[in-house]
């Protein structure tokens, strides 16, 4: 049986969704099919009529500052922003992510739009790019007369938060938009981030719990941070109660100690069968978060 009917290569962001609007049955876009393509082969999701490859188009697979950004091209392979220097100086929680991710071959393939576009809220990636304050540029197809006045396609910006609904579920409309890269600040004075996780000791496995923060410090003050945990709800998690606390303060154990009260009653953990308990979570994320921090900290001095 097969898996698609269709098969197409554009190579362009306007071609692609076109492509996806026009299709003549359900169609989806693919770049490293590293979960797609197990879903098709195992039953888990529907049939699908045509696959768009995104691994063609140029803007998709660059990995480039642009002014006083870093763009990440959706495309791009998960090994690339791993082994990249701009990104291990600009965005080092996203480097350390990246390394984490599954093992070296599906790194090798995976892309950083599909760990995205999974919309879990503990993938690693996800959590990187939650706390480096990422922007993901969308591209949508045009219908009627609105196609008729541009190119088919229309581009925006979106709030990396705002591409999740829930647990697994995107913001994205498959149908007819892509992710076409993500827009990070590339890093300045006293600025610097660090991602790290806990998980079981069997190999590549998922996190018991991932961690990521970005911060500024000004002498001993945090001037302002950044804080992701995953899973601390059913999307990717900000934790901004704490952030707020802890900006413009001195660091030292007794505000940390408040810091993580204030994440502990935001945070919403939830009990996974195959991983651990929200109990345990709550009993394990200070440790993680202070030597995130501590990490990230020593690299802003």
């Amino acid at each position: 049986m097969n898996l698609w009917q269709e098969y197409k290569r554009p190579t362009s962001v306007a071609e692609a969704v076109q492509d996806l609007a026009s299709a003549a049955g359900p169609a989806l876009p693919i770049a490293g099919g590293t979960d797609l393509m197990l879903d098709l082969r195992q039953g888990n999701h529907p049939p699908v009529h045509t696959l768009i490859d995104l691994t063609f188009i140029p803007e998709m697979s660059a990995l480039e500052l642009r002014g006083d950004e870093l763009y990440v091209g959706a495309a791009v392979p998960v090994n690339q922003v791993a082994l990249d220097p701009m990104v291990g100086t600009h965005a080092q929680a996203l480097t350390e992510a990246a390394n984490l991710i599954a093992g070296p071959q599906v790194r090798n393939t995976a892309t950083l739009g599909g760990n995205v576009a999974h919309a879990l809220p503990a993938a690693d990636g996800t959590i990187a790019l939650t706390a480096l304050d990422a922007v993901a540029e969308v591209a949508s197809a045009l219908s009627g007369v609105e196609q008729s006045r541009s190119a088919g396609v229309e581009t925006r910006r979106m709030p990396f938060t705002s591409l999740f609904l829930g647990p697994g579920k995107s913001a994205i409309d498959k149908t007819r938009e892509i992710i076409v890269g993500f827009y990070l600040p590339t890093a300045g004075p006293h600025q610097a981030s660090c991602f790290k996780r806990i998980m079981r000791p069997q190999g590549v496995a998922l996190p018991i719990l991932n961690c990521a923060v970005w911060l500024e410090r000004d002498g001993d003050l945090v001037k302002d941070i950044h804080i992701a945990v995953g899973p601390g709800g059913s999307t990717p998690f900000r934790a901004t109660e704490a952030e707020s606390f802890l900006r413009g303060q001195p660091f030292h154990d007794e505000t940390f100690a408040r810091a993580l009260d204030c994440l502990l009653d935001q945070a919403k953990f939830r009990t996974s069968a195959r991983r651990a308990s929200a109990d345990y979570r709550r009993h394990i994320v200070g440790g993680l978060l202070r030597d995130v921090f501590d990490t990230a900290w020593k690299r802003a001095e």
